[in-house]
Parts: C-alpha cells; sequence; structure tokens
C-alpha cells in the first residue's frame, strides 16, 4: 500500500514534466519545413542555412522543376521564387522569407492564408547576401482567394533577425 502510495506520488509529480515535454516536441514540429528547391541554387542552400540557424528543422527535396510545387500550392507566378518550403501545416513560404517572420506567422491564426512570399530575389535578403548591400522588401501574406496583402516590410537588413 505503501509503494502503491509512493508511485501514485512521483507520477502526479513527473506529470508536469511530461507534459512539458510533449509540448515541446509539438513545439519542435511547429517549426520544421519541407523545403522544394533545384539541385544547383546556391542561395537556396544559404536560406535554409538561415532558417536552420535560427531554430527552424528543414528538410530539402531537389527538383529540376518546382513549377509543378508551386502550382499545387496557389502561389502564383508573380509572388514567386527560387524555392518553396512547406509546413506540416500546409503553409507555403515562398523565396527568401526571414525566418522570424515564418515563426510568428506559424504562431498567428490564419485561417484564409495559404503562406507568405518575398517575391524575386531581394538583394540582402537572407539567402541573398551581397556584401554589404540591401534591398528594402516587403512579405506578402498570400490569401486562399489569390490576393495578397503586405505582412511585413524590412527596411533595413537588421530587421531580418
Amino acid at each position: 500500500m505503501i509503494i502503491r502510495f509512493f508511485n501514485i506520488a512521483l507520477f502526479a509529480m513527473l506529470l508536469p514534466l511530461f507534459a512539458q515535454a510533449e509540448e515541446k516536441r509539438q513545439d519542435e514540429k511547429l517549426f520544421e519545413l519541407l523545403v522544394y528547391k533545384t539541385p544547383t541554387c546556391g542561395c537556396c542552400k544559404k536560406w535554409i542555412s538561415h532558417i536552420e540557424d535560427e531554430g527552424i528543422v528543414a528538410y530539402s527535396k531537389d527538383y529540376r522543376s518546382i513549377s509543378s510545387i508551386k502550382n499545387k500550392y496557389g502561389i502564383k507566378p508573380n509572388y514567386r521564387s527560387c524555392h518553396t518550403a512547406v509546413s506540416r501545416g500546409g503553409f507555403a513560404f515562398e523565396g527568401h522569407v526571414p525566418a522570424k517572420f515564418i515563426k510568428k506567422f506559424l504562431t498567428e491564426e490564419h485561417p484564409n492564408a495559404i503562406g507568405l512570399s518575398v517575391p524575386a530575389m531581394p538583394v540582402g535578403s537572407p539567402g541573398m547576401e551581397v556584401d554589404d548591400r540591401f534591398m528594402p522588401y516587403k512579405i506578402l501574406i498570400l490569401l486562399k482567394d489569390g490576393s495578397s496583402k503586405v505582412y511585413a516590410e524590412v527596411n533595413t537588413y537588421e530587421e531580418q533577425f
């Protein structure tokens, strides 16, 4: 009887730790992306290094052409860039979106969104670093109806981190 009491008491004491560990596993899954890219794109590899350095787990998959992936996720041509990353929840992150904004987006509610995009390849964005050059750019939220709106503006290199 005494042993059973101690087992129950020990279990009750450890239960919050089990809950914290499970919550941490769920958070880690939240920040996982599958990155579709071409095998020879150097800026894609640099962008993957950026998101991994910022705590996002990245798995990459190489394709000769990723247009079909972009079509599958509803990314219109005017919002496209060189790579497409997809979260476990099915959100798409097109182009050189900084990890900071991906993490923020994934912790918010966006029922009408398909994801975020940094169209083209702005110089100075993560993965597109060229010396100390920087070109301000906008991060767009892509909506299911095909429209977009500005999610964030990045006016300085430092604002990306």
